[in-house]
């Protein structure tokens, strides 16, 4: 069974940076799309970047220019370098890993949530 191990989170002030780090153990193999999604009370979950294994980036547009997504399939990790980060940043950030294969379907693996919060 594959976890999905976070850390980075925590509260900075307005202007600074955090890196999120996921780190994947179990049958984990790099033909995948990795990523983070985030969550605010009463809003559904949003997608905020992802990276496939062939080096294909997407972000949210409000996240473009100021977050970084990337991957170390050695590692099994995938990580998000915010910067510039916003009160409108808070929320509760999930790893996510995606599979979409032809014989075993579409399926999705998530880490438990880990807290971003951006206050002065």
């Amino acid at each position: 069974q594959i976890q999905l191990l976070e850390s980075g989170g925590g509260l900075v002030q307005p202007g600074e940076s955090l890196t999120l780090s996921c780190t994947a153990s179990g049958p984990v193999f790099s033909l995948n799309t990795m990523g983070w999604y985030r969550q605010t009370p009463g809003a559904q979950r949003e997608l905020v970047a992802n990276v496939s294994y062939g080096g294909r980036t997407n972000y949210l547009d409000s996240v473009k220019g100021r977050f970084t997504i990337s991957r170390d399939d050695d590692k099994k990790a995938v990580f998000l370098q915010m910067n510039s980060l916003t009160p409108e940043d808070t929320a509760v950030y999930y790893c996510n890993v995606h599979y979409d294969l032809p014989n075993a379907g579409k399926f999705d693996f998530w880490g438990s949530g880990i807290q971003v919060t951006v206050s002065s």
